[in-house]
C-alpha cells in the first residue's frame, strides 16, 4: 500500500525507501524536508526521527534540506538505516505489526501450556518493574492491560503507541513517577482521555499524542509541573486552553517546557499566554494556517531559536515588526550556522518555509 504525505503539494514525487529488506514506496511532496520525510517514516518502521539516516547516492541526507534540494526526484530510492536502541518498540522492528505480542510459549505434546505461558506474563510483569519501562507499542492493543496497572508507581514509561486503545482512565494517577508517555497513534478521542488522571502526573516530562482525533487541548495540561516536550501533531485542534499558563502556580507548571509541537492542526491563533513559557526553545506551527503570532513572543521568549512554519500565511515582514526579532534572529542563526551552509539559500536570512531545528 503507498502512503501519501498529507500535507503535499502539487510537485509529488514517487520514491521508495530501502528499510530492513522491506521496500516502503511514498508519495511525498518535493519541497518537504528530509525532516518531515522522517516523521512519515516513523509509524511506518517505529524508529525514531533521531534515530534514522536517510542515504541517496551514498551521502547522508541533510535533514534541513527539502528533497528537491538534496535532488531526489521521482522514482528514488532511498537507504534508511536505523541507529541502535532508537525503535519506539521491545527489539527490533518486525516484518508485520500484526504478528505482536510474540509468544514465546515453547510448543509440546507433553507440557501444559498454560504454565508456560503464566511465566512469560509474569517475567515480563518482573522486568517492566525492574526497569521502569513498560514498551507495547504496535501491540494491537484495545485497552491498557491489566499487568500495567500492577506496576503502579514504578512505572517511568510507558509506550502505548499505534495501538487501538480506547480509553486513558483516571487510573493512570497511578504512575506518580512517570516521566514520559506516548500515546500517538491511538485514533483517540476528547471523551477517550480522563485528563484529570494526567493532569496529575507532576514529574511528566514528555507527553506525546499526535496523530488521534482530538479538538481540544484542556487547560488541565498546564498543571504538567515538569513538562519539557509536547507533541500534539496531526490532530484536530481547533483552539488552545486561554488558561494553559495562565494562572501564577500554572505558569509555575509548565515553566520547563522546552518543546512544543502543534504542527497539523487547524489552528488560527494562539493564546497570548503561551508567551509566559520562558524556557521556550522550539515551537513547530507547520501546516497549522496560522496568520498571527502572540505579540510578545520574540520579547518574552528569550531561549527560542527555533520557529517552523511551513505552510502557514506569516512572512518574514510580518515577523520583523515584533519587538525582540533581532535577538530570535541571532540566536537563530547561532544555532543553524552550520545547517545554513548546506542550504541552497546562501544569505543565511530568515526562511520561514524552511526554518527547522536540528
Amino acid at each position: 500500500m503507498e502512503l501519501e504525505d498529507p500535507t503535499m503539494a502539487d510537485s509529488t514525487i514517487k520514491l521508495t525507501v530501502k528499510f530492513g529488506g522491506k521496500s516502503i514506496p511514498l508519495s511525498v511532496s518535493q519541497d518537504c524536508t528530509v525532516k518531515d520525510l522522517k516523521s512519515l517514516l516513523q509509524p511506518i518502521t517505529n524508529v525514531l526521527p533521531r534515530g534514522q539516516k536517510l542515504i541517496f547516492k551514498g551521502k547522508v541526507l541533510v535533514e534541513t534540506s527539502t528533497l528537491k534540494q538534496s535532488d531526489v526526484g521521482s522514482g528514488a530510492k532511498l537507504m534508511l538505516m536505523a541507529s541502535q536502541g532508537l525503535h519506539q518498540g521491545e527489539g527490533p522492528v518486525l516484518k508485520e505489526a500484526s504478528t505482536r505480542p510474540i509468544s514465546r510459549t515453547v510448543v509440546s505434546d507433553k507440557v501444559d501450556q498454560r504454565k508456560p505461558s503464566l511465566l512469560v506474563d509474569k517475567k515480563r510483569t518482573d522486568r517492566w518493574k525492574a526497569t521502569g519501562v513498560i514498551a507495547l507499542a504496535q501491540a494491537n492493543l484495545k485497552e491498557i492491560p491489566e499487568e500495567v496497572w500492577d506496576c503502579g508507581s514504578r512505572v517511568r514509561v510507558l509506550d502505548i503507541s499505534e495501538n487501538f486503545i480506547k480509553e486513558v482512565p483516571t487510573k493512570i494517577s497511578s504512575f506518580g513517577s512517570m516521566q514520559k508517555l506516548l500515546l500517538q497513534g491511538n485514533g483517540l478521542s476528547d471523551e477517550s482521555i480522563q485528563w484529570e488522571g494526567i493532569a496529575s502526573l507532576k514529574r511528566l516530562m514528555l507527553l506525546s499524542i499526535s496523530h488521534n482525533n482530538l479538538t481540544v487541548m484542556p487547560a488541565a495540561v498546564g498543571s504538567l509541573t515538569s513538562l519539557r516536550q509536547l507533541d500534539v501533531t496531526n490532530n484536530k485542534l481547533t483552539s488552545l486552553p486561554n488558561e494553559i499558563t495562565s494562572l501564577p502556580e500554572s505558569i509555575g507548571n509548565c515553566s520547563f517546557l522546552m518543546e512544543v509541537d502543534l504542527s497539523a492542526n487547524i489552528l488560527s491563533e494562539l493564546p497570548e499566554t503561551l508567551t509566559k513559557l520562558r524556557n521556550l526553545k522550539t515551537l513547530e506551527l507547520n501546516n497549522t494556517g496560522l496568520k498571527t503570532l502572540p505579540s510578545a513572543l520574540f520579547k518574552m521568549c528569550l531561549q527560542l531559536s527555533t520557529l517552523g512554519l511551513h505552510n502557514t500565511e506569516i512572512t518574514v515582514e510580518f515577523l520583523r515588526q515584533f519587538e525582540g526579532w533581532d535577538d530570535f534572529d541571532e540566536r537563530r542563526r547561532t544555532k543553524h550556522q552550520k545547517q545554513l551552509d548546506f542550504r541552497v539559500v546562501g544569505s543565511g536570512q530568515f526562511d520561514e518555509g524552511a526554518d527547522k531545528s536540528w
